[in-house]
């Protein structure tokens, strides 16, 4: 699962970390609304939005509890056993395993308080049946001990985790810890999983991930991949994702595309509303290759390193309602220390876009109704022009788009004409971007000109030689002819502008003018933010 020709068109460069480095929930850090951990940088003082700048589903969840503030406030869960359920007994080593071994599909079990522990095995682990339940007690523990590499794994469908902290697995790179074997239909709900090694937790289809922490986990909290790109109708809501990637994947394999808050790869229908994704090493949430019909909706995404969202070549979404605040400053300041002008984004779309014939909810990627605050940069809609099916710059190897089924068909003559032409080529197009705030104070982020861009751009295609992308096709196209709009935003700081290429940057009214025509009806007042 490779980063598929993120950030230009050369491998990621390791980052030299400044020292704004966030490691989520520790001592106790305040909800949305609030300042977070690590929220800082050298010189800055970075303070939460005032009220009137928050949207109210921001502000207050259902019953008017803070939305997703749920590492340090854990819902308590069953204190007495549920009829008919069966007892875990943590002093008895493997307990958990065994009894689930020994009992029918569709059994609950009820853990105890205390350490549950199970055979001290690499490969221990608990093979969940059809149906099962796992209810935690208030102060219930599952621990790896740096000793066992997975929880629950089995390919059972419709298995609950609830109410239960996970912790201190060792799963291997880019594996994970609870589902490991990625089954369908599993509901992990109020339920804390941190400290261990690889992901939090894997995915299938129809599975519900629900008021849970996912919280300082060695690679992902959660790495929503299935063997054979089947994950259908994903529920991601109302948690708390923070603090990922403590083993910094991204320093240990250059380029590697494979850290962060929460990864999508090949998923079909996934709602992601209501959680706080903050103070993540690396993006905060990714959707990466051929995923399709998305909805990321009243989220807060904060004080992430990275990117809050990066959005790959991939297809049909709504990006809507969410607050995006002080993410980026780690990587976008790297690399302009560096000399790098690309215009590192906060939100990232990159070869995707809005595609009719793809079945979905939406045959475009709307993007609207966000609250933008102090991140490092706007929106940059971005292609590689060297990057299609079957070329050498797509890093998803033996991956093509939605639209072509044998990668090899991808090939001279035949890529030169319609509609392979086309259709060999993942597509920044039908990306709609209204009604959106973006405000940006250089004296909170500790920036200059370089942190307050939005883009539209491709790189001049080159390779390979039988391409038939070769110079500022590619460019032209994503600029000029794919129906990318802004429109309707309103702008608070010193914003400009960049299309086509990197070094073309443009003032408010050049943007608005011929040939980009962009941001009709949008207000811009320059200065600081707010």
């Amino acid at each position: 699962m490779g980063i598929g020709g993120r950030y230009g068109v050369r491998a990621v460069a390791p980052l030299t970390l400044v020292a704004l480095v966030a490691t989520g929930c520790v001592g106790a850090p305040s909800g949305p609304g609030g300042p977070s951990a690590g929220s800082g940088a050298p010189g800055t003082s970075a303070t939460a939005s005032s009220p009137a700048s928050r949207t109210p589903s921001e502000a207050r969840g259902a019953g008017g509890v803070p939305r997703a503030r749920v590492c340090d406030r854990p819902a308590a869960g069953p204190a007495t056993p549920p009829a008919g359920a069966v007892t875990v007994d943590p002093a008895v080593v493997g307990d958990l395993a065994a009894k689930t071994e020994q009992y029918p599909p569709h059994t609950t079990f009820w853990l105890r308080p205390g350490r549950h522990r199970l055979e001290p095995d690499a490969y221990a682990q608990v093979i969940a049946k059809e149906g099962n339940r796992y209810l935690g007690a208030p102060g219930a523990v599952l621990d790896g001990r740096k000793v066992n590499q997975y929880a629950f794994g089995g390919t059972a469908r419709d298995v609950t985790v609830r109410h239960l902290t996970v912790e201190r697995f060792v799963a291997p790179h880019n594996e994970g810890v609870v589902n490991h074997d990625m089954a369908d239909g599993w509901l992990i709900e109020h339920t804390t999983i941190q400290y261990n090694s690889g992901a939090g937790l894997m995915a299938g289809a129809r599975q519900r991930l629900r008021a849970s922490c996912l919280r300082d986990n060695g690679q992902y909290g959660m790495n929503a991949y299935k063997t054979g790109d089947s994950i259908r109708g994903l529920v991601v809501e109302g948690n708390e994702i923070t603090g990922n990637n403590t083993d910094d994947w991204e320093r240990r394999r250059p380029g590697c595309g494979c850290t962060g808050g929460v990864k999508f790869w090949a998923v079909d229908g996934a709602d992601v509303r209501g959680n706080w994704v903050h103070g993540n090493r690396g993006t905060g949430l990714w959707a990466d290759n051929n995923n399709n019909d998305f909805r990321f909706e009243d989220n807060l995404l904060e004080s992430n390193d990275g990117a809050a969202l990066m959005y790959e070549t991939s297809y049909n979404a709504v990006i809507r309602n969410n607050t995006i605040r002080r993410n980026n400053w780690v990587e976008g300041r790297a690399y302009a220390e560096d000399g790098d002008d690309f215009p590192y984004a906060t939100v990232y779309v990159s070869e995707a876009g809005g595609e009719p014939r793809i079945p979905a909810r939406t045959d475009r990627i709307e993007i609207h109704g966000n609250v933008l605050e102090d991140n490092w940069n706007g929106i940059t809609l971005w292609e590689n022009a060297d990057r299609f099916c079957n070329s050498p710059a797509n890093t998803s190897t033996g991956y093509c788009t939605r639209l072509v089924k044998d990668t090899r068909s991808c090939a001279p003559p035949a890529i030169a004409r319609a509609p392979l032409y086309a259709d060999c080529r993942w597509k920044t197009q039908r990306v709609d971007i209204h009604d959106n705030r973006f405000a940006l104070d250089p004296s909170v982020v500790g920036c200059g000109a370089e942190c307050a861009r939005m883009a539209v751009f491709a790189n001049e295609g080159g390779a390979p030689d039988w391409s038939p992308y070769q110079g500022r096709r590619v460019a032209e196209a994503i600029t000029l002819r794919q129906g990318n709009r802004w429109h309707g935003n309103v702008y608070r700081g010193p914003w400009s502008f960049l299309a086509g290429d990197p070094g073309r940057v443009l003032r408010p009214g050049q943007w608005q003018g011929a040939p980009y025509r962009q941001d009709a009806g949008s207000v811009f007042a320059p200065g600081t933010g707010g």
